[in-house]
């Protein structure tokens, strides 16, 4: 029982996108958007405006822009300033931010990244497909998983 659209006894949730490269930026929302399963995709550029994203810091605290907290971060690994691998240690190491599931979505295939990303306790390591087509087809199955199968904690629970 696969449905198209998110169940009804779920309120939206937040993807936020942390990717320094604006046409993947672009491509994933596309990507996102036709999935059809998510309501709010939020964009950061770097590992610092992850952080201060997650932690309201900066332009995101309060009274600044809006930070809702995500329920899934995709995270590419190479970007500038504090890089993904960076990010994912503070964002492991943190308490009230571990419990947010991240996904590095990244053009890395390396053995290296991928153990060295699980080691810091990324949930799962993507490959970015290189049309758009196959940039879809990964968001679906992503967002499907994320979702529709996997029961996560709510998003008012695990807050610092």
């Amino acid at each position: 029982m696969h449905s198209s659209s998110a169940p009804a006894d779920r309120s939206p949730v937040t993807i936020l996108m942390a990717d320094d490269d604006e046409d993947d930026r672009l491509l994933t929302a596309g990507a996102l958007k036709r999935s059809r399963l998510i309501n709010d995709v939020r964009f950061v550029v770097d590992g610092d405006d992850l952080m201060q994203y997650l932690r309201r810091t900066g332009v995101y605290a309060p009274g600044g822009q809006p930070a809702p907290r995500p329920g899934l971060i995709l995270l590419d690994l190479n970007m500038p300033k504090k890089d993904g691998r960076e990010a994912l240690a503070e964002i492991k190491s943190d308490p009230a931010l571990r419990g947010i599931p991240v996904v590095v979505l990244t053009t890395s295939k390396g053995e290296e990244d991928i153990a060295r990303t699980y080691e810091l306790g990324v949930n799962s390591f993507v490959s970015k497909p290189v049309s758009f087509e196959e940039l879809a087809q990964v968001m679906q199955t992503l967002a499907g998983y994320w979702f529709e199968l996997v029961e996560l904690p709510e998003q008012g629970h695990a807050r610092g």
